[in-house]
């Protein structure tokens, strides 16, 4: 067989990824759930994927900005306080937000109910700042704005101090 046919051949491992209902890895951040459900392992890092959970009146993270990549969330259900420099959008169920690099922003859910979000990074670098947090809180240490700001500044990520 000639080394162009071998090349042509269907492969035997599926192309694609298949993330089921109670598949994916779990994060606990506080009151927020995560569930990667890509990490850019699949996507040669170009994009990964999460759904979290926000519980009710659970605070997002200090106002920051991404260099490296951009961040959307879509709104699955609930209502999410988004707020981008000194504006606040209140995003309902079947809303997307997209936010390009060094954009000022947070989230957070202001209700009574809880909030989930789809939330995507191009690329994946992202992902790896959930993870770290995460060993943060099971290392015992109080996941403080400081602690917060400090694993942001691993990943490209600074806070937005001077919203703009």
């Amino acid at each position: 067989m000639t080394e162009e046919a071998k090349n042509s051949e269907p492969q035997t491992d599926p192309a694609v990824s298949v993330v089921g209902p109670g598949d994916g890895e779990t994060i606990v951040l506080g009151t927020t759930h995560m569930r990667i459900l890509e990490d850019g392992s699949h996507t040669g890092h170009r994009l990964a994927i999460a759904e979290s959970v926000l519980a009710p009146h659970t605070q997002g993270p200090p106002q920051h900005r991404h260099a490296l990549h951009d961040e959307g969330f879509y709104v699955l259900s609930g209502t999410v306080r988004f707020t981008v420099g000194d504006e606040d959008y209140d995003a309902t169920t079947g809303t997307l937000v997209m936010v390009p690099p060094g954009t000022p922003h947070t989230f957070a859910n202001l209700t009574d109910q809880p909030a989930v979000l789809l939330s995507t990074f191009t690329p994946d670098l992202y992902v790896q700042y959930f993870r770290e947090l995460q060993e943060v809180l099971v290392s015992g240490r109080p996941l403080t704005p400081q602690a917060n700001i400090e694993a942001m500044s691993h990943y490209a990520t600074e806070p937005a101090a001077d919203p703009a």
